[in-house]
């Protein structure tokens, strides 16, 4: 079964977001209804999809996932999108 690394992005905070799931539409639905009421996204309800990596496995994706928030940067997100290598790279390190 697929998973996904998704990258949100919300105008309103200006802000990204990192998480994995198997269904982008839906998570995104959760995230602007504020279902999870711990999370960072509840400060604003514009997350729209910024990029996303497809995943062989939930193993995988959190790898991925994990590796990107420690980067803490906002041009590596950025690059990751300008930049679809880096996520070959990441799956192919990750696998």
């Amino acid at each position: 079964m697929l998973y996904y690394v998704y990258i949100l992005y919300s105008e309103e905070s200006d802000s990204f977001y990192i998480g994995q799931t198997q269904d982008i539409p839906h998570r995104i639905h959760e995230h602007n209804t504020h279902i999870y009421k711990g999370s960072e996204t509840r400060k604003a309800g514009d997350w729209k999809l910024y990029y996303s990596i497809e995943c062989e496995s939930r193993t995988q994706a959190i790898m991925i996932e994990k590796h990107i928030k420690r980067m803490k940067s906002r041009k590596y997100i950025e690059n990751l999108a300008r930049y679809p290598e880096i996520s070959k790279l990441l799956q192919l390190k990750y696998s």
